[in-house]
């Protein structure tokens, strides 16, 4: 696993949430670790395929979740996550994932995205002990998004 793998990534979710949030999110420390799907976060994966192959993983607490679905919705007050909100979320993470691979084939790396899907974690915990690259973005009032790459 390569670490340059997650920059195109960063960028994106960097520049995407700056649109839909009106945050410029800074960088938190870049870690390899197992996975682990904690409750009470919202998870988004979406797969890659081409000339990378795995999942890009978006990990949110369901607070933050609600915040960011908020600000997407133009500031009215989200109070939970319903299928509105898991769509909202999702498309987060979609156009996130969407430039990030545009920006990998502009770098020579052709890479396609699979629709997002939101991950129970109680599905996901029979993964195994899979590994990521995993990246905190920190957003000023309103929380932490974690993005977890597994390149095969």
């Amino acid at each position: 696993m390569k670490a340059e793998y997650i920059n195109p990534f960063l960028e994106s979710a960097r520049m995407v949430i700056e649109q839909m949030v009106q945050i410029r999110p800074s960088t938190g420390q870049l870690t390899i670790r197992d996975i682990k799907f904690a409750e009470n976060h919202v998870w988004i994966q979406i797969g890659l395929t081409g000339q990378m192959t795995g999942d890009i993983v978006f990990g949110l607490s369901e607070q933050v979740a609600l915040r960011i679905i908020s600000a997407m919705m133009g500031g009215f007050v989200i109070t939970e996550i319903d299928e509105m909100g898991k769509s909202a979320i999702s498309e987060l993470g979609n156009m996130i994932s969407g430039n990030a691979s545009t920006m990998l084939y502009n770098q020579g790396v052709h890479v396609d995205i699979t629709p997002p899907r939101v991950v129970q974690p109680s599905i996901s915990s029979s993964n195994g002990a899979m590994r990521a690259l995993a990246v905190p973005l920190i957003m000023d009032g309103i929380g932490e998004m974690e993005i977890q790459v597994l390149i095969a």
